[in-house]
Order: C-alpha cells, then structure tokens, then sequence
C-alpha cells in the first residue's frame, strides 16, 4: 500500500525575478502597499502579503551560486520571461483597485468574471510579469 504524503499547508514564499530590483521595490511598497521585511538592495527584498505569505523579489542572476544562511545552505535558482501571481481581495477592494490602478498609471491588461462569482483584475509590473487581483469565487477553496 502506498504511504499519503504527510501535508502542506499552503504556500510561504512566491519568488519574481526582476531586471531592475529598486525599481521593483518602489512598485510594490508604493504602488500595491506590500510591506517590505527583510532585504539586500543588491540582491533581494521581501514583501509581507496578508500576514502569512512572503513575496520575495531577486536580482534576476543574483542567485546563481549557492548562498550560505546561518544553518545551511540556499541552493542555486533564477528565472526568466513573465511569471504570473493572483493576489486575495475582497469584493469592495477590488473595486477600489479598479480605479486606483488607472490613478497610478498603470494599464489594467484585462478582467474576467468566473462561474463560482469570483472576478479577476489583471496588469502588469514594470517587469512584465502579469499580476492578478482575485475576489472570492475562482477556486472551489477560494
């Protein structure tokens, strides 16, 4: 009999690779409000989303070698051409969204609305990546 994976409960870290980091970082602190934690002007910076996950924004090639951390060792990772990631809010923010975005300069790309009654806002950062504001009503768990 095969053995169940023992569980994960849920995703701490999501990870962009940008071109230009300061430029990111001014993005998402001032634009979407993430609010920065840690970070390496040089390499990297990371964001609170929600108070439980962590968004971290690197230096495209800043992690190509191994970087040692007090306990171990982070192994080698990049990545290249546009990623994707949605963002929870509620009904009323996202309505609020839909007009700060155009405030701020920033083109919304598309919206869908979804058959569970979710509605989905979408644009892009400075480096391309297509980000996505997301109402309850998507997934069968959101």
């Amino acid at each position: 009999m095969e053995k169940l994976a023992p569980p994960i409960r849920g995703i701490v870290e999501t990870i962009l690779y940008v071109d230009d980091l300061a430029r990111a970082v001014v993005f998402y602190r001032d634009m979407l409000g993430l609010a920065p934690m840690t970070g390496d002007p040089a390499r990297f910076q990371s964001f609170d989303v929600g108070g439980r996950q962590v968004l971290l924004l690197f230096k495209r090639g800043g992690t190509l070698t191994p970087t040692t951390v007090p306990g171990g060792i982070i192994p080698p990772h990049d990545g290249s051409g546009p990623h994707h990631i949605g963002f929870a809010v509620t009904k009323e923010a996202y309505e609020q969204w839909r007009g700060r975005l155009p405030e701020l300069g920033i083109a919304i790309e598309s919206e869908a609305g979804w058959p569970r009654g979710g509605r989905s806002l979408y644009f892009r950062d400075p480096d391309g990546h297509l980000l996505e504001l997301i109402t309850p009503g998507l997934w069968p768990n959101y």
